[in-house]
């Protein structure tokens, strides 16, 4: 990454940054909301001018395979220089996987799988190694998941029900346009819930057992930041600022999984619920995240300590103050809510199992057996 531009306007930021990188074939990925109902897009492409050569903006959420081949078809006869991405976080994982596929040829959903992380028996993950994709990726957000800081991007293949991971350090985005006033058009309840992915991020960053001063210092950094700014945004949905300092928390929050730091459970089932079950993403996190910390307590109590103190209450239990700002956002708390029911639990177990970071779980998970009273108290 090269650049984040904070407070910038997104059309103005994206013209300059074709410029920038010498980009004349400006291919854009998208919110097909975004682009039909509201003006930003029409907006960007003017911007764009001439270097404006194609548009996709038909991602569905967890990016299924059928939608990256879709969007690599349309994009590959446009032969861009520059991938464009204005939108949230399954449009972003588009983009990122677009810049793979269009390098090397892939025009199937089955030649995917020579790109994808694979997931081992004893949960160790297995990367495939293909050479850098060359088109440059920017984004400009309209979420909170943080995706848009981040090499690695997620598509769910819907033969086998499995959200897989997609990892290259080139798929990392050159520049982040963090512009708040385009986040006023994302729905309150999609902003506030990938707020607390966001969060989650931080969570389990100071959570972890192999996090260090920096990491967690940036950690406790989000948690200040995304706090203070989602209430805010509950309370005003209009405050732009508040908005700003929650997209340069979900910045802070992605500081350590970009440079490594493995996450845990609730990442792992968040993967599960999302690519197998269909919950949107940021719903994950509000269901699955103190239950995880509650888990976890009996091994990192310490750790979580940090994240009591971010959160202003250093004697209080961290899952009770992440119960409490989630209940006061107005997120759902429990796989009930989010549609899953006692008959769920074992295939949502063996999903989990399958993901890069159920293995790296603080407190040990041994088999998708064991993972099931866990579910079971988040119903």
């Amino acid at each position: 990454m090269e650049r984040v531009r904070i407070g910038a306007p997104v059309a103005e930021a994206a013209a300059q940054e074709a410029e920038l990188l010498g980009a004349n074939r400006v291919f854009v990925v998208c919110s097909g909301t975004l682009n039909s109902q509201t003006d930003e897009i029409a907006r960007v492409i003017e911007a764009l001018g001439d270097r404006f050569v194609g548009l996709f903006d038909a991602v569905r959420p967890h990016v299924p395979r059928e939608d990256v081949i879709a969007a690599t078809r349309v994009a590959a006869d446009a032969d861009p220089d520059m991938l464009l991405c204005v939108g949230g976080g399954s449009a972003t994982d588009l983009a990122k996987i677009l810049a793979i596929t269009l390098e090397h040829g892939v025009r199937e959903a089955s030649q995917m799988d020579a790109y994808h992380l694979q997931v081992n028996p004893d949960t160790s993950v297995t990367a495939p190694t293909f050479s850098a994709p060359k088109i440059p990726v920017v984004v400009a957000p309209t979420t909170l998941a943080g995706g848009e800081f981040n090499a690695l991007a997620g598509s769910t293949d819907e033969k086998s029900n499995v959200k897989e991971g997609y990892l290259h350090p080139a798929m990392t985005p050159k520049a982040v346009i963090l512009d708040p006033a385009l986040t006023l058009h994302t729905p309150e309840w999609l902003w506030l819930s990938t707020g607390v992915r966001a969060l989650d991020h931080a969570f389990e960053t100071l959570g972890s057992l192999e996090s260090n001063g920096y990491y967690d210092g940036m950690a406790m950094n989000a948690i200040r930041l995304l706090s203070e700014g989602l209430v805010r945004v509950k309370e005003n949905t209009d405050d732009v600022d508040a908005r700003l300092m929650c997209q340069v928390g979900a910045w802070s929050s992605m500081v350590a999984i970009v440079a490594g730091l493995d996450m845990g459970v609730s990442h792992a089932v968040g993967h599960a619920l999302g690519g197998s079950f269909n919950v949107p993403h940021g719903y994950t996190s509000c269901v699955m995240a103190p239950f995880a910390l509650e888990y976890n307590r009996e091994v990192n109590e310490h750790r979580q300590a940090l994240i009591s103190a971010s959160l202003g209450a250093p004697q209080t239990p961290a899952h009770e103050l992440a119960d409490s700002l989630i209940r006061r956002l107005g997120m759902p708390r429990s796989l009930g809510e989010v549609g899953l029911t006692e008959n769920d639990l074992p295939s949502l177990a063996t999903y989990t199992f399958k993901d890069i970071w159920c293995g790296t779980n603080p407190n040990p998970i041994a088999n998708p057996d064991a993972l099931v009273p866990l579910l079971r108290r988040a119903l």
